[in-house]
């Protein structure tokens, strides 16, 4: 038999990633939670956890067990507010599009940690997901709705994509007058083979053919290479201030965010709590989602 506080700790480095980002977590140093997961892998008789460059990585049996451990720790919770039902407390760990990640809801969370003193949120923003569904966040916000029986799904905003150029970029390489006039410019856009998801391929819904010179996995470092002059992109219009719109008449896209929740913690109190204020942060922020009346 194990140690049920060795399992929250186990649960904790598998969350975080690394002994030493749970031990501040935890309040204990990391040798304590490396010998506590070292003695929980003794007692279940199996490796759990290992180190690779990236980080602790869950074995097979790791994951398994860290699924269990989530749902041990759903039920646990709901017994210790069944007399309180209505408690705000917990954490929240957020997986979201990058851009919208650090732009949109990164600025308006420590409004929420005011307004909340007993919530934690974990805010997971990059190129790439992690998955409710594997248990790996409670909630995420995507650019296209995934189809897992585990999560409940909802639409959370759309938002508008254009054209964008730095005055000095278009100073030195002039205007494009149409839209075929874009292959004669430096073009700007994500590596080919590390697309994550269809409806990143911009460039294609722009224009047939168009192969940009400078790349990056990353909406933000994109909008840098633009601002700096590296060419024309399209960009997330929250992420342009400062730049100048090109091919204003043609080109206007628009994509739409998609909430989804696990539903073993779909109704808790924490849960239900961040999801009204997602649904309002973006309310907040439509006219800097959606700036522009579409063309015709």
């Amino acid at each position: 038999m194990f140690d049920w506080d060795d399992l929250r700790i186990f649960v904790a480095a598998a969350r975080a990633g690394s002994l030493g980002l749970a031990s501040q977590r935890l309040g204990i140093d990391a040798a304590t939670v490396g010998r506590r997961v070292a003695r929980l892998e003794s007692a279940m008789k199996s490796t759990l956890l290992v180190r690779s460059p990236a980080g602790l990585q869950l074995t097979s049996a790791g994951a398994q067990l860290l699924g269990i451990a989530l749902d041990a720790e759903t039920v646990m919770e709901a017994a210790a507010n069944v007399t309180r039902p209505d408690v705000i407390a917990g954490t929240v760990r957020i997986s979201a599009a990058e851009g919208f990640g650090t732009a949109i809801l990164a600025p308006a969370l420590p409004g929420l940690a005011a307004e909340r003193r007993g919530l934690r949120v974990e805010l997971a923003a990059d190129a790439g997901f992690l998955s409710p569904s594997r248990r790996e966040v409670d909630m995420a916000i995507t650019l296209s709705a995934p189809n897992a029986e585990r999560l409940i799904v909802e639409p959370l905003s759309t938002y508008q994509l254009a054209l964008y150029a730095a005055p000095s970029y278009l100073a030195a390489a002039g205007d494009p007058g149409d839209l075929s006039e874009l292959k004669a410019h430096e073009v700007v856009g994500y590596v080919d083979d590390l697309i994550f998801a269809p409806e990143l391929r911009y460039l294609d819904e722009v224009q047939t053919g168009l192969t940009p010179r400078l790349a990056s996995s990353s909406i933000r470092a994109q909008r840098e290479i633009i601002a700096a002059g590296g060419g024309v992109g399209v960009l997330p219009c929250f992420l342009a201030e400062g730049l100048t719109r090109v091919l204003p008449d043609a080109v206007l896209l628009e994509r739409r965010l998609w909430l989804s929740t696990h539903r073993d913690v779909h109704d808790t109190a924490r849960m239900t709590a961040v999801r009204r204020w997602l649904k309002a942060l973006c309310e907040t922020n439509a006219p800097k989602l959606s700036p522009h009346a579409r063309p015709g």
